[in-house]
């Protein structure tokens, strides 16, 4: 797979939700200006070099086919394209449903079996006062989606997962959060408790 950077990224985004083609404007009124002209410019000039995005003669540019076959090809498996996504970025549910244009509830399904696998990672993370499950691919995950550059799509096998250790984390998350409410003293030693018998039933 071509290597894709996180401003790579949303640019051929752009271009996907722009119907392949964008320009001037549609960057101007994107997410993108936060990164500065200078950036911007040097990720064209890149993806351009790599035949990633063309240019048109009326200064727009084009997403190419090579572009569209790193994350929006149904020639690509979804398992792969998740973890090809998430090896340029983390992202929540929504963004990735949002980035490779499938469903949630497709996404949902094929992302429960990778983080079954220990192919990714969920975290919780709190956003804008709420939290986010946001997911992130493993060192294993990365091995398989680099195995199949020269082995195909078909080989993989979708395992179980191996063990607790995310529940766990979600758990010390409740308990940080627990005591960061305003519940009396009390309320909060015996929700923690309850918890701490949790961890202690999962036996890892």
């Amino acid at each position: 797979m071509r290597k894709l950077g996180t401003i790579d990224l949303e640019i051929l985004h752009l271009a996907i939700n722009e119907n392949g083609k964008f320009n001037e404007v549609n960057l101007e009124n994107s997410n993108l200006k936060r990164y500065g002209v200078g950036k911007i410019l040097d990720s064209l000039a890149s993806l351009k070099d790599r035949k990633m995005i063309s240019l048109n003669g009326d200064g727009s540019f084009s997403i190419t086919d090579l572009a569209r076959g790193i994350l929006w090809s149904k020639n690509i498996p979804k398992w792969a394209r998740v973890l090809r996504l998430l090896q340029i970025k983390s992202c929540s549910m929504d963004q990735i449903s949002d980035i490779l244009k499938i469903s949630k509830e497709e996404i949902s399904k094929e992302v429960e079996r990778l983080r079954k696998s220990q192919l990714v990672l969920m975290s919780p993370q709190r956003q804008d006062e709420k939290l986010v499950k946001v997911f992130e691919i493993l060192s294993e995950g990365i091995e398989e989606i680099d195995k199949t550059e020269t082995d195909g799509f078909d080989k993989i096998v979708f395992g179980e997962q191996k063990s607790d250790v995310e529940i766990l984390d979600t758990i010390d998350e409740i308990v940080k959060d627990v005591e960061d409410t305003s519940l009396d003293q009390k309320k909060k030693e015996q929700i923690v408790e309850k918890l701490a018998e949790l961890k202690a039933k999962l036996k890892i």
